[in-house]
């Protein structure tokens, strides 16, 4: 991942840090680990900056995602999450981990609590992408 991240010129600029997107507690618990702080944590080690896996929380539990319309997905993850502590944002270029990008709304949910702490920039990279089979065609 991290020769696509450094190819695609990305503007982490310091002060950088990497903050997975928030599993809810009782879902982590159930799982085990989140992807997100999995992959967040090897790019950190890659790309030299630090990583913060507790920086955001995610207050509410939200249902999965999986079949919600756009418009469902914003609203259920609409303030779900807040930044932990926001001395440790404010001002910081934020790189934003997500293990798989649908709509985006988790990670915008994620990008507005991070911006309203303080957050100079959110970056987002994310593992995966879906696209629907008619825009695999263009």
């Amino acid at each position: 991942m991290t020769p696509h991240v450094v190819a695609g010129n990305c503007r982490f600029v310091p002060p950088s840090e990497i903050v997975p997107v928030p599993l809810h507690r009782s879902r982590l618990w159930w799982r085990g680990f989140n992807q997100s702080a999995l992959v967040g944590r090897e790019l950190s080690r890659s790309l030299g900056f630090p990583t913060d896996p507790f920086a955001l929380r995610r207050v509410r539990r939200t249902p999965p995602l999986m079949g919600m319309t756009a418009l469902q997905r914003r609203k259920t993850v609409a303030g779900a999450f807040r930044v932990r502590d926001k001395a440790a944002i404010v001002g910081r270029t934020v790189v934003l981990v997500d293990d798989v990008l649908t709509t985006g709304s988790t990670a915008e949910a994620c990008a507005r609590a991070l911006k309203r702490a303080g957050a100079a920039r959110v970056e987002l990279v994310s593992w995966a992408r879906v696209v629907r089979p008619s825009q695999l065609m263009r």
